[in-house]
């Protein structure tokens, strides 16, 4: 577990070069199990190894794609080398699948078995993936207040790490943005935190629009916020908000003035914040700005980096504005995001500031309405451009030992551009293919020409080996797991009239409740002894209420099409094992394809509709059955099992040097 807290490596030793590529798989020209190349032997050793991690590729694209001649790099590996389905974690979330690709093992090894888990004890949820402890034994002087100890900052993910065990026989490592690794492994290895890495303020992407539209009104939205700004002789007054003060008796937010001057006649705007001015036109980016936040009077402030988007400066007077969520500033970085601490801001001095946050495209801000389709389009451009020049910059300096290289565009862009895809899909239009159906397909493209690189440095003692974590499929329809719980008298309400207006379980009244939903696929009992007012006893009573509820769970049918909503309902002690089982769902809700659980479900709410369209931009998803969404695994030798999976990674990563492979890893060496 040591290795999985952040502690302030000095990193004397000279780091190596490594990346995480996330590029591209493929499949079509051989029938599924790849060949080629002679049969390499498990006793095959290597001095380099890279591998690229693309988050959602899917194979279905990979063999269209390279069917189509549109991946030529693919086409070769997989001629040369081989390609196969991946087996994705169960269930295939993100977080839980790049946990078993690290650890080599499941969640009952690792820990991570959804985004959202919960405290049995106070029934509130949290995220999955890192923890903060705030600083303690604070001392008040007036408004202010000091802490006489620190705060620190956990990575919630369990167990030792592939790289680590490489490191520790010498085998240098670079890992470049890998999920779930926030704040990164004390480790010798040059890493780079990637998904769960929040932004400045705590969190996972919150942007800011500032507008003087009287439509609308200061506000929260999920994923950021709206201010409602007034222009007053060509003038706007505000202010830029940042992470709370900590060191305020009262906690209150940070800020910065922000002064926006409109010109009267032509639409462009100049925004001053701090000591920086930057002057936009209407529909034109800003370059990275900087925003540091005062905290402490003369002693202590926070560095951030944002981006602007004028959207409206009409005469003067229209003013509409889009401000990225702030990111941590790798050049003075306000919690560990590197290793050694320093790496970061070697990024800054070779190639400028770069997106820190791990939810990079903000998605949010589509989904709001905030970014149009093509604003958001050329946000996601300007993230796989930044991808792709740190992915040659790490590429050029990798001599020996390991790299990976993450990549998360298929993945995010998937999420909201599938309905382009798929012309059943409820937020389908014949405009919105016309415009924007071309992008998923250039983003294969372009991570096929990030595996063409990779394969120029490859020789006979190099292993490359292309993934990703899950698939693909259309998400058309939404269920709200905790609607048919009450509905069904799994669960009580405190009161009925309240139904569908509170989030995170705030409306249950647990003395009669005997199930939950909680997360994108976790269901779990309201056991005693687990739970602080369980209802349900261990053993018998609980494994009938699973067979009940799998029962029922799996005969769910839309009445809409009459189609099976689930595909089947799995016990954790049936799939899992591990020393934190104790932290598992029950049961794990695993959908059919084009079904996945509501927003609502996630949150803990109970609307009062059980099945309904998915109109949102977020209309691709992998929370289903994990064998409707494998992933890529392609390799420049072949593999010689029929069914890898992700956890078969992290032994076959370190056979390949020659590295004993640890017990608590469950996976097996693929070569």
């Amino acid at each position: 577990m040591s290795g999985d807290v952040m502690t302030d490596s000095s990193g004397e030793r000279q780091p190596t070069r490594r990346q995480f590529l996330k590029a591209a798989g493929a499949v079509a020209l051989l029938s599924g199990c790849g060949g080629g190349a002679g049969r390499a032997q498990s006793s095959e050793r290597f001095e380099r190894m890279i591998v690229l991690g693309v988050d959602g590729m899917d194979p279905k694209l990979v063999e269209q794609f390279v069917s189509e001649g549109r991946m030529p790099n693919c086409a070769r590996l997989i001629k040369e080398g081989s390609f196969h389905r991946l087996r994705t974690s169960n269930p295939p979330q993100s977080a839980v699948a790049w946990s078993n690709f690290i650890s080599g093992t499941n969640p009952g090894g690792h820990g991570i078995f959804d985004f959202i888990a919960r405290d049995p004890e106070t029934m509130l949820p949290y995220h999955s993936i890192s923890l903060a402890t705030p600083a303690s034994g604070l001392v008040k002087f007036g408004r202010w207040q000091l802490p006489l100890s620190p705060g620190e900052i956990v990575n919630r993910r369990r167990g030792e790490t592939f790289w680590t065990h490489l490191e520790d026989n010498n085998v240098p490592c670079t890992i470049f943005r890998v999920p779930v690794n926030f704040p990164p492994t004390e480790s010798e290895a040059t890493a780079l935190s990637g998904m769960g890495t929040p932004d400045l303020l705590g969190g996972y992407g919150e942007f800011t629009y500032f507008t003087n539209d009287p439509k609308q009104r200061t506000r929260n939205v999920s994923g950021g916020r709206i201010e409602r700004v007034k222009v007053e002789d060509h003038v706007i007054e505000t202010s830029l908000r940042g992470p709370t003060n900590a060191f305020l008796s009262e906690e209150s937010s940070s800020e910065v003035p922000l002064q926006i001057y409109l010109d009267p006649e032509r639409p462009l705007a100049k925004m001053v914040i701090g000591d920086q001015e930057v002057l936009l036109q209407e529909g034109e980016w800003s370059d990275w700005v900087i925003v540091r936040f005062p905290m402490l009077p003369h002693v202590v402030e926070v560095s951030g980096i944002c981006r602007l988007l004028l959207k409206r400066a009409y005469k003067g007077f229209g003013f509409d504005m889009y401000v990225s969520p702030i990111n941590i500033d790798p050049a003075e970085p306000s919690l560990p995001i590197a290793s050694p601490p320093d790496y970061s801001q070697r990024l800054v001095n070779e190639l400028g500031y770069f997106y820190t946050q791990g939810m990079i495209e903000d998605t949010s801000a589509l989904n709001a309405g905030v970014l149009t389709n093509e604003e958001y389009r050329q946000q996601s451009t300007y993230v796989i451009d930044e991808r792709m020049r740190f992915f040659k910059h790490e590429l050029g300096r990798f001599k020996d030992g390991f790299l990976f290289y993450y990549f998360s565009s298929l993945d995010l862009n998937s999420h909201v551009f599938w309905r382009t895809r798929d012309e059943l899909h409820p937020a389908y239009s014949p405009d919105l293919a016309a415009a924007h159906g071309d992008f998923i397909d250039d983003l294969y493209a372009m991570l096929d020409n990030a595996i063409g690189q990779a394969l120029e440095r490859v020789d006979d003692k190099t292993l490359l080996m292309v993934m990703s974590d899950h698939g693909f499929t259309s998400f058309r329809r939404q269920f709200n797991l905790n609607s048919w719980l009450m509905d069904n008298g799994y669960v009580l309400a405190k009161d009925a009239s309240k139904r569908g207006t509170m989030d995170y379980l705030q409306n249950v009244d647990w003395s009669g409740t005997r199930a939950y939903g909680l997360g994108i696929n976790g269901l779990y009992l309201n056991l005693k002894g687990r739970e602080s007012q369980g209802t349900v006893a261990s053993g018998r009573e609980a494994d009938a209420l699973m067979d009940e509820l799998i029962d029922k769970l799996t005969q769910v049918r839309d009445p809409d099409n009459g189609a099976q909503v689930i595909a089947n309902v799995y016990r954790a002690t049936e799939i899992y094992d591990g020393p934190h089982m104790e932290d598992a769902p029950d049961l794990i809700v695993a959908y059919a394809d084009y079904y996945r659980a509501s927003w609502d479900t996630v949150l803990g709410s109970f609307p009062k509709q059980h099945i309904l369209d998915n109109t949102d931009a977020w209309s691709g998803d992998h929370c289903v059955d994990p064998s409707i969404v494998p992933g890529v695994l392609l390799s420049n030798r072949p593999i010689q099992l029929d069914d890898p999976e992700l956890a078969d990674l992290a032994p076959t990563i370190l056979s390949g040097f020659g590295v004993h492979v640890p017990s608590a890893m469950t996976g097996r060496n693929l070569l």
